[in-house]
């Protein structure tokens, strides 16, 4: 496997190149390729001793209910509109949205369009 290049000599996307230095995965999105109706999609792209990430995709009206995180953790929305609750507090989060939360924060997530969105936590 090659470590300095995400495109192999035929041009075609690798989908992930990983080396004890960094994963690269050339497009993110590309992991979910459809979302059913009334369904979450979840794939984790990456998973390593202090970091897991994690795609979610979300057919519209899909949510996930409140609950909290023994980590901390980074939302970042890619795609669609989502309504996030915060410790009470909600926002609507759209493509390029990211939001940090500390661990135990209460949060919940629903999708009002097709949204994805890249969930990475911090902590072993």
């Amino acid at each position: 496997m090659r470590y300095t290049s995400f495109r192999p000599a035929d041009n075609s996307k690798e989908p992930t190149l990983s080396n004890p230095n960094y994963t690269l995965i050339a497009d993110v999105i590309a992991t979910i390729t459809a979302i059913p109706p009334d369904t979450i999609v979840s794939r984790t792209v990456y998973l390593g001793e202090t970091m897991r990430i994690i795609l979610f995709g979300f057919a519209p009206g899909q949510e996930l209910s409140e609950h909290t995180s023994t980590k901390e953790a980074v939302l970042h929305f890619l795609r669609g509109e989502a309504t996030v609750t915060l410790d009470g507090e909600q926002t609507i989060a759209t493509p390029g949205t990211v939001i940090r939360m500390a661990p135990a924060l209460k949060h919940s997530v629903v999708a009002q369009t097709e949204t994805l969105m890249l969930l990475t936590m911090y902590g072993k």
